[in-house]
């Protein structure tokens, strides 16, 4: 036992698989009986003693379960159970009471107890069984709470995710477009990286690949905003330079913070199909497949959008 809890102190010398119990009770003869019951059953509990509400909020925290009787010196009813469980929401208590009610009992489980227990009809493998039950209820609580968490959160990728790779917008039939999105590392599944392709009405194809740098939703929701003013200027028929500019004007607007930025790679394919134009902002050159081999193509150096004072990106021709 530690200082608060004086059970006994050769239960402090204990293996990895016990449990520690936090038991809160003022009455030193019906703190014995509840050692001595576990005891009987040999459960592999820690049992720590607090004799007043005041003793407990300072070692909730280190329990998995709390025997909480509901006469305390310092608090009464479901007042102690209350307040512990706005410390810890977490905690899995189990209630004692001296009192054969069973509307008691019922009220306290109602409030957030696990379970209730009256003293004086409660048997050693009962008491064990209660107590491993309320730990595992409450676990079992907590998990269903992460999942449904990583639910939301895996919805909420989803849609950026939609946001971030679209369906291309083409109607020449000799078009296609074949994309691939690998997660990145450190075990993110969400990331900046984007693509759009559009076939405007005079009949020019545009493409964009870009990059938000960093990961997660921050990065993704950018990514998803530039991609989206991407193509309604692209729809708009507005001239590639000035595409870009607008874009760097929006990053530097809607990004979180200064040390935002996004590489990117725009495309202009001409109508015959037979040429086009490449602008770059700080992305990797793209590669020309053609039937005589593979080329990367030669562009100038631009930095990214958002860094810096620049305005104009210019194109490379290339076919």
């Amino acid at each position: 036992m530690t200082s608060n809890a004086e059970l006994d102190t050769a239960a402090a010398a204990t293996g990895r698989d016990q449990v520690p119990v936090l038991l809160v009770e003022d009455d030193d003869g019906d703190a014995l009986l509840v050692q001595e019951l576990l005891r009987e059953v040999d459960a592999p509990v820690v049992l720590l003693r607090a004799r007043s509400l005041g003793q407990a909020t300072t070692l909730v925290a280190q329990a998995a379960c709390v025997l909480l009787d509901l006469g305390l010196p310092d608090s009464q009813g479901l007042q102690g159970l209350r307040q512990l469980l706005r410390i810890d929401p977490e905690a899995a208590i189990v209630v004692l009471t001296g009192e054969a009610n069973e509307h008691l009992g019922e009220q306290a489980v109602r409030a957030g107890a696990q379970d209730y227990l009256v003293k004086g009809e409660v048997a050693g493998h009962m008491l064990h069984r209660v107590i491993r039950y309320a730990v595992e209820r409450r676990r079992a609580e907590e998990a269903q709470r992460e999942l449904r968490v990583a639910q939301v959160q895996a919805q909420e990728n989803a849609r950026l995710e939609r946001g971030l790779l679209p369906s291309p917008l083409l109607a020449d039939p000799r078009l296609s477009v074949s994309a691939r999105c690998l997660a990145g590392g450190q075990q993110h599944l969400l990331g900046g990286d984007f693509y759009d392709v559009v076939e405007a009405a005079d009949g020019w194809v545009h493409a964009l690949i870009g990059d938000v740098c960093g990961r997660g939703p921050a990065e993704a929701a950018l990514g998803v905003c530039l991609r989206v003013a991407w193509r309604t200027l692209v729809l708009a028929g507005r001239p590639a330079d000035e595409i870009l500019a607008t874009l760097n004007r929006l990053l530097e607007h809607e990004r979180q913070d200064d040390t935002m930025f996004a590489t990117m790679c725009m495309m202009s394919v001409a109508p015959d199909r037979s040429a086009g134009q490449v602008r770059m902002a700080g992305h990797l050159p793209p590669l020309l497949v053609t039937r005589g081999g593979v080329q990367e193509l030669q562009t100038p150096t631009s930095p990214p959008l958002g860094l810096g004072q620049v305005e104009h990106w210019p194109g490379t021709q290339f076919g």
